[in-house]
């Protein structure tokens, strides 16, 4: 196995550990453990903790960019509010279903790190790209398309987080209730900041 396999193994395995057990369970030795290494891998590959969780906010960020351009959401251009609305709702949607262990993991460390200027801003800017949003507002004609964008990103979040751990967490991801769900979620905010 290449050391850039090695590494993403690890990594992978300590997002699953903080998501099934905490950040508190986080540690070098219980990597070893849960991947069956030799004792001192973990630490040999990541010397601390810190960069260990700078590894974890920079896999999140890049598998994220990665899901995004699969994604094929609308490009910049003319938009039809509806069509953009179901698209990035499927997008959410298989968030939700294949990346719920990368939510939980975030959501711990971010509030974790919220003492951490840089790894904070890094980790609370790795699901959504601000820019992107803005594009869609600008497309859409939209008089102040930072703002809307800003707020676009809150509503993602707060939507995101609602469905993996909130009242609306038995919503099960992969179905077309929850498209449903989060498509009229997205439509009712675009028709509302078109207004």
């Amino acid at each position: 196995m290449s050391t850039t396999d090695r590494r993403t193994l690890i990594v992978d395995a300590a997002i699953d550990l903080i998501a099934a057990q905490g950040l508190r369970a986080l540690t070098h030795r219980a990597l070893d453990t849960a991947l069956a290494l030799p004792a001192g891998s973990a630490s040999y590959y990541f010397r601390t903790k810190r960069a260990l969780i700078e590894a974890i906010v920079d896999r999140i960020t890049t598998r994220s960019r990665e899901d995004f351009i699969a994604a094929q959401l609308p490009q910049p251009g003319p938009v039809d509010p509806d069509a953009a609305a179901r698209g990035i709702a499927t997008w959410l949607d298989r968030l939700l279903a294949e990346r719920r262990n990368h939510l939980i993991a975030r959501h711990a460390l971010i509030l974790d790190l919220l003492s951490d200027a840089d790894l904070h801003a890094r980790l609370a800017r790795s699901l959504f790209s601000t820019e992107r949003a803005r594009e869609l507002f600008h497309a859409m004609d939209i008089p102040d398309p930072t703002t809307a964008a800003a707020d676009f990103i809150a509503l993602l979040e707060g939507a995101v987080f609602d469905r993996f751990a909130g009242s609306r967490a038995d919503l099960v991801p992969g179905t077309p209730a929850s498209v449903r769900q989060l498509t009229t979620l997205l439509a009712i905010y675009f028709r509302g900041v078109r207004a």
